[in-house]
């Protein structure tokens, strides 16, 4: 007699994936602490006016700018894909402590808005930062749950979330330039 397979809702797909996971590392982590330590590399390779190819593992993608900040606007700034970054890293931790705490979440989805002072990016005003000088998330939670415990969840994502650590937290940079001879 065949074996039937039940088809997982979206959700039950996700809980598996998510419990999978988080048993994968927490194993390979007792086993060996030193595999909790990744290394991600990203290889970027400018074209056009301000355009770059970027290369993160088996994946490309176009960065670019809009005409007005010197672009061909072919594809997302640079700033966008930090706010993309975030918006993403933060759906995938609601969706990870979600999971780990009990939190029924339907839906989620998050906009970030990042106000940034061009006259920093141009050196026309030494005292104003190049990057953003804030970003507001707007994070809006579909489910069941009461606000107390999306709350919960909240405060679980902040302190967990990769990305955003990246934004609030001083990160150290080193920078070396290699001088190669170039194609003519």
């Amino acid at each position: 007699m065949p074996t039937a397979t039940k088809k997982l809702s979206v959700a039950e797909d996700r809980s598996a994936r998510l419990q999978e996971a988080g048993t994968g590392w927490g194993e390979r982590i007792s086993a060996a602490p030193q595999s909790a330590q990744l290394t991600f590399s990203v290889r970027g390779e400018g074209f056009d006016s301000v355009a770059s190819n970027i290369r993160a593992g088996k994946h490309s993608f176009t960065v670019d700018e809009p005409a007005a900040l010197g672009g061909s606007d072919i594809a997302a700034s640079p700033v966008e894909y930090a706010l993309a970054a975030l918006v993403s890293c933060q759906v995938v931790v609601y969706r990870l402590y979600a999971e780990n705490l009990g939190i029924q979440v339907d839906d989620v989805q998050i906009t970030a808005d990042g106000q940034l002072d061009v006259r920093g990016l141009f050196g026309i005003d030494e005292t104003i930062r190049p990057g953003f000088s804030s970003v507001d998330l707007q994070v809006h939670i579909a489910g069941p749950e009461s606000a107390e415990r999306y709350e919960e969840l909240r405060q679980a994502v902040d302190a967990h979330c990769p990305v955003l650590d990246l934004f609030v937290n001083p990160v150290p940079v080193t920078t070396s330039v290699h001088v190669v001879e170039a194609n003519n």
